[in-house]
């Protein structure tokens, strides 16, 4: 049994001020989608696959080599192309039957998110996500009993369209990390909040 990762970062980020895509955006001097990516790599998940969309190669060029690079060709038109992207090029790992999903905007999810979803996968769950204080967020674990009807999804619907229809483990992810993301510089700011009073406690 063995789990994937992907990691999507090509949305557009037009909330962002500057010319600078989203996912290069600096949170203390790293790029939001290296915090991501550093989660999931700590997590052992294998393959980790990063999306790329809106200025794709400026963004790949901060993935570390081990990293699968995937170009999604209509990011724009939503997040579920970004998603049909990443399964079509996990698709040919036949040992891989469920992949974990984040965002490069949420750097602050942390490692521990993505084991105990790996955790309740191998327990026999095929649709897990993480809760934090009892709300869900990210990421979202699909088994690949799923994945056809992920592909099926249009627009800007992610993997957790699936839980209208079907069973959904949550998986409680309070004190893993931060699932709040970055559509703004206040965003920014607040995470940057967040890191400095943490290393003050």
């Amino acid at each position: 049994m063995r789990v994937a990762a992907a990691v999507l970062a090509a949305g557009h980020g037009a909330r962002l001020a500057g010319d600078v895509p989203k996912p290069l955006t600096l949170l203390r001097d790293r790029p939001l989608v290296v915090w991501a990516l550093d989660a999931v790599r700590a997590s052992e998940l294998s393959p980790v696959v990063l999306v790329v969309g809106r200025k794709g190669n400026r963004v790949a060029e901060a993935a570390p080599a081990a990293v699968m690079v995937v170009h999604a060709a209509h990011w724009h038109e939503g997040i579920a192309l970004s998603l049909r992207a990443a399964l079509d090029a996990i698709e040919p790992y036949a040992e891989v039957d469920a992949v974990c999903v984040g965002l490069a905007d949420q750097p602050l999810v942390g490692p521990e998110a993505y084991r105990r979803l790996i955790a309740v996968h191998e327990a026999g769950a095929t649709l897990a996500v993480a809760t934090y204080d009892g709300v869900r967020q990210n990421p979202v674990l699909l088994g690949r009993e799923l994945w056809d009807e992920a592909r099926a999804l249009r627009g800007d619907v992610g993997a957790r369209a699936l839980m209208d229809v079907h069973e959904t483990t949550e998986v409680d992810c309070t004190g893993t990390g931060s699932p709040d993301d970055v559509d703004t510089i206040e965003d920014l700011h607040a995470l940057e909040d967040m890191l400095r009073r943490q290393n003050e406690g």
